[in-house]
Parts: structure tokens; sequence; C-alpha cells
């Protein structure tokens, strides 16, 4: 899945645009490398995103295309 739309269906950003200006903009990390906003996710793989002066750091649990509200926490671990 790419890292745009895992960032969107996580809950973590609220749209897929905002999220790939984010990787465009360089502020999306994943195992320590910039990502682009095709950039493929695999669990397992540690995302990095900075907010400004604050860092979010996750560990990816689940890849799922169709996330209720409920669920969309349990996609990742927060490090």
């Amino acid at each position: 899945m790419r890292i745009d739309k895992y960032l969107k269906n996580a809950r973590i950003i609220k749209r897929r645009t905002i999220a790939k200006e984010a990787c465009e903009q360089g502020r999306v990390f994943v195992n320590g490398k910039e990502a682009k906003p095709g950039t493929e996710l695999s669990i397992g793989d540690k995302i990095e995103i900075n907010f400004g002066t604050n860092t979010m750091k996750i560990e990816v649990l689940k890849l799922l295309e169709h996330v209720t509200k409920e669920s969309a926490e349990d996609m990742y671990r927060n490090l």
C-alpha cells in the first residue's frame, strides 16, 4: 500500500492530498529514508512524520483498504 493512502486510511492525516504534500516536502520517513508519496509499505515498517516542531513515530501493524473509524487505530502502534 502507498504511504499517502496508508496515512489517510489510518486517520493520521485527514486527506490523501495533504499526505502526498507532506511526503513531497520531505516530512515523512520510512525506515529512516525520505518517503515519496508512492513509497510502498509493508507490515513492520517504521514511519516518522514531522509536524512542524512535533515528530510522530509509528510502526505499521496492518495494511487495510477499507477501515472503520474504530479500527483505524489498530493499523499502527506509537513508538
